[in-house]
């Protein structure tokens, strides 16, 4: 008897459902609040024309502006193809299929499940407090076997910081048995909480950064990992030989200049403007049960027919982010930051629902 492709595929990847991204989930929407992204365009012009050469595996310019920008140097830096990479880098070098395991904490993420499937390390979860917080004694209970800790902070989709205390705490706990991979994709919007200045201290501390949310360059797939030199050393073991293209490194290395830094940061201040009006304004809507604090581009809200009003908003063009499945967060939709106009579209679309709705 022949098998089908189907068949022959690895049995974790015919059962494995695929990280759902924005993109893939769709929509037709002009106010798009649905991934994170910078809602406007920025302008870069394309100054590398020589295509016929391989690029460089890690760029010296993009990796030297990114260590100046990031506080550490240059060998402390990797640079790759979004976070995501970084994220399965670590998994690959640092973990056997079959036999290690990685550990975080829901509701977070997806990709950290999604990598770990594909890759047929087992994970293991320890759901956050109720304040979304780290359940520390929960992770120390679970820890045998476990080789990398992942944990989001500011943390996707709820948009609180970990406390700095429980995340020092999970250092101390995993010293000499794991790594400690902090996830920082969203720390432009809150820079004082970063943990790069915590390396020195830590030698299995491993932290995450992206140009796709503050930097408004999401479709340029550039992020960065922050870690000490060995690390760094056994990520280039496993690396592709050319994770970034030529156009990407030169517009990465142009978004890392003096003058790339200040849009940035002018853009992460207009962003945070904007979210601390829907703030105000979201808690005087009334299907809206509760919005959470949030140091991201996102705010977190739990309404009281959160389906009806996604699929309204969704059907008027504005496109959020369904959060129901996520464990903990039955109602809530998370809601990207945009522009002004945008924010006072959604304030209007949702102060216009039927009244039943609230």
């Amino acid at each position: 008897m022949s098998l089908n492709v189907e068949d022959l595929a690895r049995a974790n990847v015919r059962a494995l459902t695929p990280y759902q991204s924005a993109r893939r989930l769709g929509g037709n929407g002009d106010v798009w609040l649905n991934a994170n992204e910078f809602p406007l365009p920025v302008p870069f012009e394309l100054s590398q024309q020589t295509l016929n050469r391989y690029p460089e595996c890690q760029p010296k310019l993009v990796i030297e502006r990114y260590a100046g920008y990031s506080g550490v140097s240059p060998d402390q830096v990797l640079v790759s193809r979004g976070a995501d990479e970084g994220i399965e880098l670590v998994m690959r070098a640092f973990c056997e299929p079959g036999k290690d395991a990685i550990l975080f904490c829901p509701p977070t993420y997806g990709m950290y499940s999604v990598s770990a499937e594909t890759i047929g390390i087992e994970y293991r979860t320890v759901p956050a407090l109720d304040n979304w917080q780290l359940n520390l004694p929960a992770i120390a209970d679970q820890l045998d076997g476990v080789k990398v800790v992942y944990m989001c902070s500011p943390n996707n989709p709820t948009g609180n910081l970990i406390n700095p205390d429980d995340i020092r705490a999970l250092l101390d706990m995993t010293a000499g048995k794991a790594l400690v991979v902090a996830d920082e994709a969203y720390i432009e919007f809150c820079p004082q909480a970063t943990l790069a200045g915590w390396l020195k201290d830590y030698p299995h501390l491993v932290i995450l950064r992206t140009l796709s949310k503050a930097f408004a360059l999401a479709g340029l797939r550039c992020g960065f990992t922050l870690a000490n030199k060995p690390v760094i050393d056994l990520l280039l073991k496993v690396i592709a030989p050319y994770p970034l293209a030529t156009p990407v490194a030169d517009v990465a290395a142009q978004a890392l200049s003096d003058q790339g830094l200040a849009l940035m940061r002018e853009h992460a201040l207009q962003l945070n403007a904007n979210r601390s009006w829907l703030l105000e304004q979201l808690p005087q809507i009334a299907c809206v049960e509760a919005v959470f604090p949030s140091e991201t581009n996102y705010i977190l809200a739990r309404f009281t027919d959160s389906p009806k009003v996604f699929k309204t908003l969704w059907d008027e063009g504005i496109i959020l982010r369904d959060q129901n499945k996520n464990p903990g967060l039955a109602g809530c939709l998370r809601i990207s930051i945009g522009t002004r106009e945008e924010c006072e579209r959604l304030i209007a679309a949702l102060q216009a629902l039927p009244v039943e709705q609230a």
